[in-house]
């Protein structure tokens, strides 16, 4: 079997069930793992995704109320590809291909199965590897891989189960301000935190900056949808230039993490349970030895860097 993958979570999946090797083709955001880069990619964005927060913002919401298309499909090298599974999202029109894109584009491959996946919570994430696995008729391996997963899952949750419970906002984009939801909610929730704005199974919303600072929460986590640590931490000035920053308790007390939105907070895929544990690492200071030595590249607190591991809350109790 040949497959292309329009998505990076399946992209993930497929190569988690051990499979990789069946990948022809990926998106241009594929990246995980890292040898898929070498793989063709089958897509771009279809402007320029190098400006700000907010004229990208702008940009998305003025095509989609002209119907224009985010991606470009690279329709001529996927029908030189030939594909039998054409992997594609249903979720939502903004983050990644979907299958009116394909569509649209003319890549239909004659007698290519075409399979979208959607997840706004944990269960459809899971729900997303047992179809990825069906259609590779690879169904115990994908049971297996779910079992690996909630196990971590569960061993973050029992790791925090007895620690106070700090309040938390994670932000999903900054200009405007995203409050995160979709399963993001439930990872707090495993972590033990308490998450004041979002709710889990619901996309993401934008929310007046004075919402924010009406909530108060004792954590910030910022992690932009689609941006790695280094173009995430590049929003911290958008967020300083506004008049409710410098009033909100977590900026004040020095508890604002950046992180890595592209690879773990926004991505519906093997990197969730990282997730679970960057949360937290950064409410409780936990460290979890398989990934400590990567932690740096994944998240950053803003005042002191990647030295910083331990949350300002626990070193104070301490």
């Amino acid at each position: 079997m040949r497959v292309a993958s329009l998505l990076p979570s399946a992209t993930e999946i497929v190569c988690a069930l051990g499979a990789g090797d069946l990948l022809v083709g990926r998106s241009h955001e594929c990246d995980n793992p890292s040898w898929v880069r070498d793989l063709p990619a089958c897509s771009a964005p279809a402007f320029d995704v190098s400006v700000s927060s907010r004229e990208i913002d702008n940009e998305v919401r003025r095509r989609l109320r002209a119907g224009e298309p985010l991606y470009n499909i690279h329709s001529d090298l996927i029908q030189q590809l030939q594909p039998d599974l054409i992997l594609t999202q249903s979720h939502c029109e903004v983050c990644a291909v979907t299958p009116g894109d394909v569509e649209r584009s003319g890549a239909c491959v004659l007698g290519a199965q075409q399979l979208a996946v959607s997840a706004s919570s944990l269960t459809d994430i899971f729900d997303s590897i047992r179809l990825i696995a069906r259609a590779l008729s690879l169904e115990q391996r994908g049971e297996d891989l779910i079992l690996r997963e909630q196990a971590r899952l569960d061993a973050v949750r029992t790791r925090t189960a007895s620690l106070p419970a700090p309040s938390v906002v994670m932000v999903e984009w900054t200009d405007p301000v995203f409050a995160m939801g979709n399963w993001g909610p439930e990872l707090v929730e495993i972590a033990n935190g308490n998450l004041l704005i979002g709710h889990k199974g619901e996309y993401s919303a934008a929310i007046p900056g004075e919402q924010l600072l009406d909530a108060d929460p004792e954590f910030l986590i910022i992690a932009p949808c689609g941006y790695d640590l280094a173009r995430s931490l590049r929003e911290l000035p958008v967020l300083e230039q506004q008049p409710w920053w410098p009033r909100l308790r977590a900026v004040r007390t020095g508890n604002v993490a950046f992180a890595d939105g592209n690879l773990f907070f926004n991505r519906s895929g093997m990197t969730v349970s990282r997730t679970a544990e960057i949360i937290a690492e950064i409410l409780h200071g936990l460290t979890f030895p398989s990934t400590a030595d990567t932690a740096a590249s994944q998240w950053r607190w803003i005042d002191s860097g990647p030295a910083r591991t331990a949350s300002p809350l626990l070193a104070s109790r301490a």
